[in-house]
């Protein structure tokens, strides 16, 4: 009978208040479309609050909090009765008595309207205004109002009016990305809600009906006058005495703004990258992406960006292996020195010998949130730092040679194909250490061509190089001149594995918990063996001599060793130095965002500095 009579008031009332309006034949056509689908039943959506992403170092020291908004919901019960009563008697006096919308309050509304030339007074309830918070949108038609009707008339019908209020007062926006009056408690004076004064409830109170103009960071005053209005309020319904008013009113309000952990933001761009890869990978869509291609891949990666904004959403906790304390002193310290380069920028890695974690990242100077994290994002040619992935310990590995015989280093020729050496220098039969030493174009390829190009990529292939292609299997792969090239991290990433000849994929994340607590992802802890213990002792002695003799002379490590390989691209426009210590790997990339020549800055050894920090902070 409820529902039945619930209807009739609607239809009855709606083409009355229609005939206001110039619009009627429109809007009566369109009530007749509303009451097919109402009569269908009107099925509304749920509806998930996004909870925030929080992110944790090593130490499991919470250092970022990723909102999507701020929400802290409460129960009825525990919402203090003064807080309740500011926003029934403000806002909707007639709540517990309506059916989701107040006729007359409707009637008002459009009779004001008429008489102007935009839609201005709303009329709405409670109920209302929830359902536009959480299925409509703010546009000011009668199309729209009318749905709202719809949607609030079943909204009442499927939930009691306490968890109808309940849920008004836990979604309402406060601005400032604020969502309800728990969060606003704690965002605004840092209590909970039950520690706030009834002033303080009152000033909350004011920001809601308009937030941008009641934002109390920037409208301070406006949402003070606000508040003293609601205050008015129920001294006008007998809620609260004149001389309560007027002590509430005078009662100082000082605003204790929570400050959002937002710390190392080069690292927490890196976190977030590398989630959206763990998810492709232990769910299916990785393996899926590299099959397809065209449309298809769109379609597939779309889904894979909504699932991981479902899990972000849902309020998940990241462990990660931040070293805040060397992270921070790696920033300090990088950008002093590129700061004397105007344009210049930088990137770099450092990675953990034994687990393979990344304990510090550089994403480029002056940076800030969610900018282009050069550590990751920059794609650039690796030059001769490519070598030792892609020559030498495939070689080696293939042959057993050792880093004392000889290699020939005359000039060669593969097709068309006819590299110099650095400067134009020809050279004979010399050992395999200074061939490495001094970056030999002719020695590299002609040992990659001994191998072959599919020997040379079975190797090359167990690493994570997201940029390589089809097009790099030629002989220019040998000297590091790729298609599109590598980034730091993954340098980085396939240099760890000289350390013990074992490869996992190098990673931020330890592991990713739901908000109870529950693990969803890991990274798996098996590694591949890649190079033999011979390798790796061949590797290390000739890495070590690049840092002693040759082109990385003036790196060191503070705990005894150091192996590293320079690369040097064409027209000087990029450096790279990468190597390890016993303890740590690392790769460091400079150059200008906009390819441009380096060479008068080649003898300063710039990346040597920034290797320096990072190897050893």
């Amino acid at each position: 009978m409820r529902s039945r009579f619930g209807f009739l008031l609607i239809f009855t009332a709606i083409p009355a208040l229609l005939a206001i309006s110039t619009l009627f034949v429109n809007e009566l056509r369109f009530a007749e479309a509303q009451q097919y689908a109402i009569e269908e039943k009107i099925i509304m959506p749920d509806v998930e609050t996004p909870l925030p992403v929080r992110m944790t170092d090593r130490e499991g020291t919470l250092f970022s909090e990723e909102y999507v908004n701020l929400h802290e919901p409460y129960a009825l019960d525990d919402i203090p009765y003064f807080m309740q009563q500011l926003f029934l008697l403000n806002e909707d006096e007639e709540f517990y008595n309506h059916i989701g919308f107040d006729l007359s309050a409707i009637t008002r509304a459009f009779i004001s309207n008429a008489q102007s030339d935009d839609i201005q007074q709303g009329g709405s309830t409670i109920t209302q205004q929830l359902v536009r918070m959480r299925y409509l949108t703010t546009e000011k038609s009668y199309e729209r109002k009318i749905t709202e009707l719809f949607y609030a008339y079943e909204l009442e019908k499927t939930h009691d009016k306490d968890v109808i209020l309940e849920m008004y007062l836990n979604e309402m926006y406060f601005s400032n990305l604020v969502y309800g009056v728990g969060a606003a408690a704690q965002y605004y004076f840092q209590k909970d809600l039950p520690q706030l004064s009834k002033a303080e409830m009152a000033f909350l109170a004011a920001i809601p009906n308009n937030p941008s103009m009641y934002n109390p960071l920037k409208n301070f005053d406006a949402t003070k006058k606000r508040q003293e209005l609601l205050i008015d309020g129920l001294v006008r319904t007998n809620f609260i005495t004149a001389d309560e008013a007027t002590q509430f009113k005078a009662e100082a309000i000082t605003l204790n703004v929570k400050e959002k952990a937002q710390q190392h933001p080069m690292y927490t761009t890196y976190v977030l990258q590398e989630f959206e890869w763990l998810v492709a990978e232990q769910e299916g869509f990785a393996q899926q992406l590299k099959k397809a291609e065209g449309d298809t891949y769109d379609v597939i990666y779309a889904k894979l960006q909504q699932r991981v904004r479902e899990l972000l959403d849902a309020g998940i906790t990241i462990h990660t292996a931040l070293d805040t304390s060397r992270h921070a002193q790696d920033v300090t310290k990088m950008d002093r020195v590129l700061h004397h380069y105007s344009a210049l920028q930088g990137a770099g890695v450092v990675i953990d010998n034994q687990s393979r974690e990344i304990v510090s990242l550089y994403a480029g100077k002056d940076y800030e949130k969610f900018d282009f994290n050069r550590a990751y994002q920059a794609i650039r040619q690796p030059g001769s730092a490519f070598k030792p992935l892609a020559v030498y310990g495939p070689y080696i590995e293939e042959t057993g040679a050792y880093a004392s015989q000889t290699v020939n280093a005359a000039p060669i020729c593969v097709g068309n194909f006819c590299p110099q050496n650095y400067g134009g220098y020809t050279y004979g039969r010399t050992d395999m250490t200074s061939a490495f030493r001094w970056s030999h174009n002719t020695a590299a390829l002609r040992l990659f061509y001994t191998m072959g190009i599919d020997t040379a990529f079975s190797y090359i292939d167990r690493f994570h190089f997201l940029s390589l292609s089809e097009e790099d299997r030629n002989y220019a792969t040998s000297l590091g001149g790729l298609t599109y090239g590598v980034t730091p991290v993954e340098l980085a990433d396939a240099y760890a594995s000289f350390s013990d000849g074992s490869y996992v994929r190098a990673h931020a994340i330890r592991s990713v918990k739901n908000k109870e607590g529950e693990l969803l992802y890991e990274w798996p802890a098996e590694r591949d063996t890649i190079w033999s213990a011979h390798t790796v002792a061949q590797m290390k002695k000739m890495l070590a001599d690049v840092a002693i003799n040759g082109t990385g002379e003036g790196v060191y490590s503070t705990d005894g060793y150091v192996g590293v390989k320079t690369g040097t691209t064409n027209r000087y426009h990029d450096f790279w130095l990468a190597g390890l210590s016993n303890n740590y790997t690392v790769s460091v990339w400079i150059g200008y965002d906009e390819p441009a020549s380096m060479e008068r800055l080649e003898k300063r050894k710039i990346h040597h500095q920034l290797f320096n920090i990072l190897l050893n902070d």
